[in-house]
């Protein structure tokens, strides 16, 4: 387009430099060797021209003549590389689509007709056909080829730090991504790479400076930096409580400018304030924080601010967070909670289902059981209560890549992922059937069992004796202790015979009844192949006898 251009100014220009010229004639004499040529200065002028025309091109044609030789080698050395690029080119596609015998061929192919140490790709190339064949080994030597190369150093530590990422070597991919900041800290992946490391070591100091760095360079958006660094002065923070409450509060106030709606960052800014026994500090704090963002862990954090505050102080603070935010779950669970406390059965029960009519969830259920547990201790009615927080969603918690965790955490023990908590309902986490809606509140509310009265419990009646009946005494003989004495059997017919039962002795043992457990053998001789006459066992033998 340039030289459209030029050409165009070059034509104009000789046009109106004839176009002059022809309004101007006259003549123009040379006398050169005695001879006087004389002509129109149309002529000269168009003789000039076409003497400079002449001259350029007899010029180009002999350096053409001259330097065809260097045009044939360059010629046929520039197709020679375009078909080294088309088979590079294929077998880098043919690589990334996973036809290992493709890329192979392309690559010994790209060798011929490139130059390895002018085409850093050819390594590439042979390193990706390495990988997919399961060379690992022999990938690792090429990239650890390509990062001893300042031109190919980044490409090489991205694949060292790849393969070691594989195999598990968490010290080896740190030390690459680290060795790779160093030299170019606006790579993403490394700079990502590091940062993660440096957290999980919990170098809180080194992290925010790297990524300070990352965020003057524009490797990371403005916004996404500064919630990040946000995160990172909170985990600080964190970490510094106890042993530095004034230090901890600057990073959380610090991370507060960053990230307004960030509530760990708050309630450890208000415990910092506390450890210093700056109470409005503290709740001013939380005011803005619960202003921007209600959360549960703000409202206890703000109730509970003072240890020792009565119920009806606790209350107090809590009606003045349902005035900044009324009509709120939060600030509803907030009152009943505090109302329960101070035994305000009734506007505990009301704020409780107000909170259950806009967000029904497990914590309000529970809530109602405890209040009627403590209010009437109608046994149908908590039962009512437990069975509608069964079927009821779950309550938010902090959940990161499918991780529920009862306190926020800076990184996802699951990725080690920074920032990657979220204040939301778990899912996955219930079997059955959920319940949501106002209409299971309306519902649950509606089906509560009517309260039972209490009715008294009376002692059972003690039995009493009709004036009539009196009662029998029956004077019994106590038994005389027995005498033992040794008896043969062979004796037995000599012996004296027992003593007789006394009267009523015997009446009582005639009608008692004959136990079978007495005689196991139901009066028939046992079927021991050993015995074959029991009556004519003539050995002696020894008895114990009662008398």
């Amino acid at each position: 387009m340039i030289r459209l251009f030029l050409f165009a100014v070059v034509t104009l220009a000789l046009g109106w430099g004839f176009s002059w010229l022809a309004d101007r004639p006259g003549l123009i004499t040379v006398t050169w060797q005695n001879m006087e040529i004389e002509t129109s200065i149309m002529v000269a002028a168009t003789a000039i021209v076409a003497l400079v025309f002449a001259v350029m091109f007899v010029w180009w044609l002999i350096q053409t003549i001259w330097t065809s030789p260097h045009s044939v080698r360059r010629f046929f050395r520039a197709r020679k590389r375009d078909r080294g690029y088309q088979a590079l080119s294929t077998g880098l596609i043919a690589a990334g689509a996973g036809n290992a015998l493709l890329a192979r061929k392309m690559s010994a192919r790209a060798r011929g007709l490139l130059r390895a140490d002018q085409e850093p790709l050819i390594q590439l190339l042979e390193a990706q056909t390495a990988l997919i064949e399961g060379r690992n080994e022999e990938a690792r030597e090429l990239f650890e080829k390509m990062a001893e190369d300042p031109e190919t150093r980044e490409l090489g530590l991205r694949g060292l730090y790849m393969e070691a990422r594989r195999l598990g070597a968490n010290e080896a991919a740190r030390q690459y991504a680290e060795t790779a900041v160093e030299h170019a800290p606006y790579l993403p992946w490394a700079a990502e790479a590091t940062l993660e490391y440096r957290c999980q070591a919990g170098r809180w100091e080194d992290a925010v400076r790297l990524l300070d760095q990352q965020k003057i360079a524009n490797v990371i958006e403005r916004k996404q930096a500064d919630r990040w660094k946000a995160v990172l002065l909170t985990a600080r923070a964190t970490e510094r409580l106890e042993s530095d409450p004034k230090g901890a509060r600057d990073d959380a106030k610090a991370a507060l400018k960053l990230a307004k709606d960030l509530v760990p960052a708050g309630i450890i800014a208000a415990k910092a304030y506390l450890r210093e026994d700056n109470l409005r500090k503290a709740a001013s704090t939380l005011e803005s924080l619960w202003k921007i963002e209600p959360h549960p862990q703000v409202a206890e954090a703000y109730v509970r601010a003072r240890s020792g505050d009565s119920a009806a102080d606790r209350l107090k603070r809590a009606e003045k967070l349902e005035a900044l935010k009324p009509n709120n779950p939060e600030s509803l669970l907030a009152v009943a909670q505090a109302a329960l406390d101070t035994q305000d059965f009734t506007r505990a029960r009301a704020k409780a289902e107000a909170a259950l009519r806009m967000d029904a969830r497990e914590s309000t259920y529970l809530l109602l059981a405890d209040i009627e547990e403590r209010e009437t201790g109608d046994q149908g009615r908590i039962r009512h209560w437990l069975n509608q927080a069964l079927r009821a969603p779950r309550d938010p918690a902090w959940v990161a890549d499918g991780f529920v965790s009862e306190r926020w955490l800076p990184l996802s023990p699951v990725t080690g992922r920074l920032d990657a908590f979220e204040w939301k309902r778990p899912f996955g986490q219930l079997e059955g059937p959920v319940e949501e809606g106002s209409l299971a509140a309306e519902t649950a509310i509606a089906s509560l069992p009517p309260l039972r009265e209490q009715q008294p419990v009376e002692p059972p009646a003690e039995p009493r004796l009709e004036p009539s009946e009196t009662p029998k005494v029956v004077d019994v003989e106590p038994p005389k202790a027995p005498s033992l004495s040794i008896v043969r059997d062979k004796d037995a017919a000599t012996a004296e015979p027992a003593a007789k039962p006394k009267p009523e002795m015997a009446t009582v043992s005639a009608e008692k009844p004959k136990d079978p457990a007495d005689d196991p053998f139901n009066g028939r001789p046992p079927d021991d192949p050993g015995v074959k006459d029991h009556e004519a066992a003539s050995a002696p033998t020894t008895r114990l006898k009662l008398f």
